[in-house]
């Protein structure tokens, strides 16, 4: 990979330490918009007793189905702030006893076949864990239809502070393992890599056990280097398969389908005991809590309950980043519930994230290009940010930026790069939907004005007809 960044992870405090799993929260709030962009629909109504496991929101767009992570009650059906904004969010006062819906049973995967697993992973809402939640239903079946070759789980858990899947990996690696294997049932690839990173001793040991244990010779361990951001989705593809993902394509474009690895541990999860996704495991880090730890904690309990299960705050009143430290987002409240997509919540004093200093003029010094793992030029693309040039942005390829934040972190100037970019293709996008809508606008009207043409020809000819009818009819008259 070019460019990246080797720093200081932040994750040696939770190397060794067990997953600890939290008891049901008094209440949740199961979020509409898990990570993905679109909202589930709802399926229930205030008042409604709902069992753990029940559908709560069918799935939408890319909205996986959301099931009740709590036996109870459905208080109500409110807006509420999430990692990722807001989003209507189904509340449920849970009744403490954890009753399973009936039908949560364990699956004999091995006597189905590929479309059937697929639609019972759509059925139990498994989603995306490593941020994006995009339902890993339909990468499945975007695998199958174009008949990709491998599948490739990520457990390249890059960014600093995040430890969550290692710990995963660490504890329930033939979960993970099983998880490859449905999988690979479900999307017809013939093999499976699991990449990981060097400096994670304690998972790679297990995941060795594990495939050991197993026995199946289609899946394989790939060690890579510790480089941030080597875990994104393209660039995870072309350090293990040599193939290069376009910045506007999917990878089963070059023949690989990605999944996260506690995606898998999801999946396995659903087929081994019959459990939709309920919970997830969450990073709790930074000084600004007493007992860091990776906590499962059922989908949909607020940030608050998590801070109280590992001691609650050392500092007050810390920065609440949901995310890692490179491209998370700083939350308002700890109020905010779990989601699909939310890996990791760090509780961050000063001495963990120092405040960024004012921004200065850019010096020209090429750091920002020297970091970049997709070789843009950060300094180029932000004069013409600044400057609105649409065009040269586009030319400069500012479409392929990952947002990764290593011009960012590199930058003496402090400038802010990123939200620049972000900015600057949010109005790219607004800008391509309008040249979209103008076209769409122009087609209608052209396809107006062909069908006017078409009546008038229409009826042009028919009265040339009638002319030619009355002529005859003149004529034989005539005649007679």
């Amino acid at each position: 990979m070019r460019g990246g960044l080797r720093i200081e992870g932040h994750k040696r405090l939770l190397a060794e330490t067990p997953i600890r799993v939290l008891p049901p929260p008094a209440t949740v709030l199961l979020a509409l918009d898990q990570g993905s962009g679109d909202e589930a629909v709802p399926v229930v109504e205030p008042g409604q007793a709902v069992r753990l496991g029940a559908v709560v929101a069918r799935r939408h767009g890319t909205a996986a189905d959301l099931h009740a992570s709590v036996s109870g009650t459905v208080r109500e059906i409110a807006e509420c702030a999430t990692a990722r904004g807001r989003s209507r969010c189904i509340v449920v006062d849970s009744d403490g006893r954890d009753d399973w819906e009936p039908s949560c049973r364990a699956i004999d995967w091995g006597a189905l076949q590929a479309p059937e697993l697929i639609r019972r992973i759509a059925d139990a809402g498994v989603a995306g864990l490593g941020g994006a939640a995009f339902p890993t239903a339909l990468k499945l079946e975007l695998a199958l239809a174009t008949g990709v070759e491998q599948l490739l789980l990520n457990g390249a858990e890059c960014e600093p502070w995040i430890c969550c899947d290692a710990a995963l990996m660490r504890e329930r690696a033939g979960d993970v393992v099983l998880g490859a294997q449905v999988m690979l049932a479900a999307c017809g690839a013939g093999r499976c890599a699991i990449a990981i990173e060097d400096d994670k001793p304690h998972p790679i040991a297990a995941l060795q056990d594990a495939l050991l244990a197993a026995g199946d010779g289609r899946i394989s361990l790939a060690v890579l280097p510790t480089v941030y951001p080597l875990g994104a989705e393209s660039l995870l593809v072309a350090a293990v398969t040599g193939r290069e993902v376009p910045h506007d394509g999917w990878p089963p474009q070059v023949g690989v389908v990605c999944q996260n690895v506690a995606t898998a541990a999801a999946v396995a999860g659903l087929f081994r005991a019959g459990r939709p996704l309920v919970s997830r495991v969450v990073t709790v880090t930074g000084s600004g809590v007493r007992a860091p730890a990776n906590v499962e904690a059922r989908i949909g309990t607020p940030l608050a309950d998590l801070v109280a299960a590992c001691g609650g705050y050392a500092a007050a009143p810390p920065a609440l980043v949901a995310g890692g430290s490179l491209t998370g987002r700083v939350l308002d409240s700890d109020a905010t519930p779990v989601t699909k997509g939310f890996n990791c919540a760090i509780l961050a004093t000063a001495a963990d994230l120092p405040p960024r200093g004012a921004e200065m003029p850019c010096i020209r010094c090429g750091d920002c290009a020297y970091v970049c793992p997709v070789g843009l030029l950060p300094q180029q693309l932000h004069r013409l940010a600044q400057a609105g040039d649409s065009d040269g942005l586009q030319r400069l390829g500012l479409e392929a930026c990952i947002e990764c934040g290593c011009c960012d972190y590199v930058c003496p100037s402090a400038i802010p790069l990123t939200d620049r970019f972000r900015a600057a293709r949010g109005r790219l996008d607004l800008q391509e939907a309008e040249r979209r809508r103008a076209l769409e606008a122009r087609s209608r009207f052209e396809r107006h004005q062909r069908r006017l043409a078409e009546q008038a020809e229409l009826e042009r000819r028919a009265f040339e007809e009638a002319r030619r009818r009355a002529r005859e009819a003149g004529q034989a008259g005539t005649d007679r």
